[in-house]
């Protein structure tokens, strides 16, 4: 609407000026020219005034326009904020970002190991025949006679058991006097004889290791009470003294 008004005033200036220029050019005939010229630039400048005057809107300022510049930018920023967690959102923000804490990844517990089991140490390859039995005779001349080997002896049924690795040679009521008997050939040229006993654990042909029980403490056959009769063959019947034999195999015979 302020633009048709502008173009009225104009179009009824404009009329006005060329009224103005033509009663000038009869009152002022032979007048100098300039005269004329000079009304119409006159008025020309009025009418200018007046479209002016009529044009009340407001020009915004160089800074009113900085400030406007401003809110559009921060605007666009907040927008993208939203679209794009990454986008910057100024100084302030840049700062609150930075001084947040930042919860570190939960450490993954760690799996559970079960010890592995402490190695059994090495058993010995040879071993006491009686452990718990007490020395009562020795090997060497007695009442006469030769004593062929040593006697242990414990309480009736000790568990009587293999010096060493070996094989069952013979088992029972196998020899005179021995009553029931276990021999054990160890493969080395020599075997070992357990005499007197109760009752046997093993039979002809097994085999057997170091600790493993061969019978039980008894008194069958010439005897006179509960004990282990103990010897050490190099070839059957070539008796040795058993306690310095086993003392070689690492075994100690306390009486011997």
């Amino acid at each position: 609407m302020l633009n048709t008004k502008i173009d009225d005033i104009l179009k009824t200036g404009f009329v006005w000026l060329t009224a103005i220029r033509d009663r000038i050019n009869h009152g002022l005939a032979g007048r100098s020219r300039q005269v004329v010229a000079m009304a119409t630039l006159a008025g020309v400048a009025l009418i200018g005034l007046m479209a002016a005057t009529l044009d009340n809107t407001p020009r915004p300022t160089t800074a009113a326009i900085s400030m406007d510049a401003e809110r559009s930018e921060a605007a666009d920023r907040t927008n993208r904020s939203i679209r794009d967690p990454q986008a910057p959102l100024g100084a302030a923000a840049a700062e609150t970002r930075a001084a947040a804490p930042t919860q570190a990844p939960e450490a993954a517990a760690p799996a559970k190991t079960e010890a592995a089991p402490a190695p059994e140490g090495k058993k010995p390859d040879w071993v006491n025949p009686m452990p718990h039995g007490a020395v009562t005779s020795c090997y060497g001349p007695r009442w006469g006679t030769m004593h062929a080997g040593i006697d242990l002896a414990a309480d009736a049924g000790e568990p009587i058991q293999s010096v060493g690795a070996g094989e069952v040679v013979a088992a029972g009521w196998v020899f005179s006097g021995y009553g029931i008997s276990v021999v054990v050939d160890h493969g080395n040229g020599y075997l070992t004889h357990y005499a007197h006993m109760q009752k046997e654990a093993v039979s002809m042909g097994q085999k057997v290791n170091p600790g493993d029980v061969l019978g039980f403490e008894g008194s069958t056959g010439d005897s006179t009470g509960p004990h282990l009769h103990f010897e050490v063959h190099q070839g059957m019947w070539n008796q040795l003294n058993p306690a310095p034999w086993l003392r070689d195999h690492g075994v100690q015979v306390d009486g011997c």
